[in-house]
């Protein structure tokens, strides 16, 4: 693809990602309860996330759920119902107390979550059929233009997430007091829910 193209693909992502949302809010909930540990389960949930995400876009599925409101909303529903739980979960986690360990964490359950948070965000996926093509060159095969732009962008987001997740765990040393662990927890577990009530007040995907 054009480089000028590419150029203004990047751009765009860039300011994208560097918007938190709940993908982002979930890495750094886990980066505060967990550390560093979990940065690598984070950051491969959520670089396979947006690969699936963009992929099924490309693929038809965004054309897909842009048209059919029943998927769309079945889309919605679960994964607002996902962030929810992963709220809920967070609101009433445990607080440690000063120089405790950080309780222990599945590296699999993590890289569940942040795959399927990432993953099964349906504005996502409509975003992607509908941005992606803006910077597609008529002239160009399509199939090395979408991979380029996939790679780019997943590349892109795993750094990101990468990035909150070590800072948040640098913060983390100045957390230490339960008052505010429990008010990071409370705060972090009321914006997932906001999110996922969000995402099913979203009533009409973008054209």
């Amino acid at each position: 693809m054009p480089i000028e193209n590419w150029l203004a693909f990047t751009a765009a992502a860039a300011i994208l990602l560097a918007i938190p949302g709940p993908t982002i809010l979930l890495v750094i909930s886990y980066a505060l309860g967990h550390g560093r540990r979990p940065a690598a389960a984070m950051v491969a949930g959520v670089a396979l996330g947006d690969l699936t995400a963009m992929t099924a876009s490309m693929a038809g599925l965004g054309a897909l759920l842009a048209t059919s409101s029943e998927l769309f909303t079945l889309l919605r529903w679960v994964g607002a119902a996902y962030l929810v739980y992963l709220g809920l979960k967070l609101w009433r986690a445990p607080v440690q107390e000063a120089g405790a360990a950080a309780p222990s964490a599945g590296l699999g359950r993590i890289f569940g979550h942040a795959y399927a948070v990432t993953a099964l965000n349906p504005k996502s996926i409509v975003f992607f059929v509908a941005f992606v093509p803006q910077f597609l060159a008529a002239g160009a095969p399509f199939l090395p233009q979408v991979g380029v732009m996939i790679a780019t962008f997943v590349s892109m987001a795993a750094a990101n997430a990468a990035l909150y997740a070590l800072l948040a765990a640098s913060a983390r040393g100045a957390l230490r007091r339960p008052a505010v662990q429990r008010a990071v927890n409370r705060t972090g577990g009321g914006l997932l829910m906001g999110a996922g009530l969000l995402s099913v007040l979203w009533r009409k995907a973008p054209a």
